[in-house]
């Protein structure tokens, strides 16, 4: 089965940007280098194609008890504009998928969910609204999507593309005509993301790079970005065996809102403790632990990691690592196994480098 590809895949093309599959499409991974695109988003202003992105809109009179069924966060009484981030889970507690939700109008919601899940969580949901009076829209082939990243993204925003935004806070939008704009992102630093029709994506590209005050990043800068920050990715630091509670994310999972799937399995999670706990551990050395190498203790293995860089914006070999709770402890000194050798580290706090959000 071939990839899919974007409404931007030819301009990708065009700046030869290095091209390879991700979550079902043919992604570019990086223009120049990853070091100079992180950085371009930490001290300027990027620009990622992000239309791979899936998005499902929730209407009808049930709506808002439908989205509170499937979703850990609490939808309840959420103003027009707000966004939440939270999580689709098993009844096990296992994540089907993280999101965000969009409260349109009173309602209506507009799901946006990862790319390498589209299908699943499209079945998944219909699956769940069996009983429900509500009407879902499989919108992911109708948006594209940019996500304009960096400390001068408002003004490049406004001067670039003509678009006000000064106005928003961070994890709100708006609509303009059938435009959205929201104040999100995923590389811990301000940002907005745009969603519309391919053609006007098209547009907003073409006058971004042309001005040159927004560099084009690929996927591999967005994985250091979001990793640097302590961002989850799904498949890696949540996955159907590893929960919000495991992951540390319990602060997305409302238990006092009514029933949803999977909130008896994280109640008592919550209230017993888990055996896993996602940690961050940095090493003393340069060398890189990746994701899946053994983390270990007195040279027994505690764990696996997710997640690991040279972090560039810190230079420090750190890593996100899935271990036994019991070894958990900030300062609990660990090893990593790389390759045939040992590293010593200890663990830390999963946040490497301060966000530097819009509130």
């Amino acid at each position: 089965m071939e990839n899919k590809r974007t409404c931007l895949y030819d301009k990708h093309e065009a700046l030869g940007a290095l091209i390879q599959p991700f979550g079902g499409f043919d992604m570019p991974i990086q223009y120049s280098t990853i070091v100079e695109e992180h950085n371009a988003v930490r001290h300027d202003c990027g620009v990622f194609d992000v239309s791979h992105m899936g998005e499902v809109l929730v209407g009808g009179k049930d709506a808002e008890r439908f989205v509170n069924l499937i979703f850990t966060n609490d939808v309840t009484d959420m103003p027009e504009g707000k966004i939440l981030y939270g999580m689709m889970c098993f009844p096990d507690g296992g994540v089907v998928d993280d999101l965000l939700v969009y409260k349109m109008t009173e309602g209506r919601f507009l799901l946006v969910i990862n790319a390498a899940n589209i299908d699943k969580d499209w079945a998944w949901i219909q699956q769940q609204a069996e009983g429900y009076d509500v009407v879902l829209d499989h919108l992911s082939d109708h948006y594209g999507q940019l996500a304009v990243q960096g400390p001068n993204a408002e003004v490049v925003m406004e001067e670039v593309l003509g678009i006000p935004c000064r106005e928003l806070t961070f994890y709100t939008f708006k609509t303009l005509g059938d435009v959205i704009v929201s104040r999100t992102g995923y590389t811990g630093e301000d940002g907005f993301e745009i969603y519309a029709e391919p053609e006007y994506i098209r547009e907003c590209w073409d006058r971004l790079i042309d001005s040159g005050r927004c560099k084009p990043c690929g996927l591999g800068c967005r994985d250091t970005l979001r990793f640097e920050v302590g961002l989850p990715l799904y498949g890696d630091e949540l996955s159907a065996d590893i929960s919000p509670v495991m992951a540390g994310l319990s602060m997305f999972v409302k238990l006092d809102k009514p029933d949803f799937i999977g909130r008896e399995a994280l109640a008592r999670q919550k209230a017993q403790g888990v055996s896993r706990k996602l940690v961050g551990i940095e090493l003393n050395d340069k060398a890189i632990p990746r994701h899946g190498y053994t983390v270990l203790k007195d040279g027994q293995p505690i764990g696996e990691v997710t997640t690991g860089y040279h972090t560039i914006s810190t230079d420090k070999s750190v890593c996100m690592a899935l271990i036994d709770a019991g070894q958990a402890t900030l300062g609990n000194e660990v090893e990593i196994q790389i390759r045939k050798k040992t590293f010593p580290g200890v663990v830390c706090k999963k946040k490497f480098y301060d966000k530097h959000y819009k509130k």
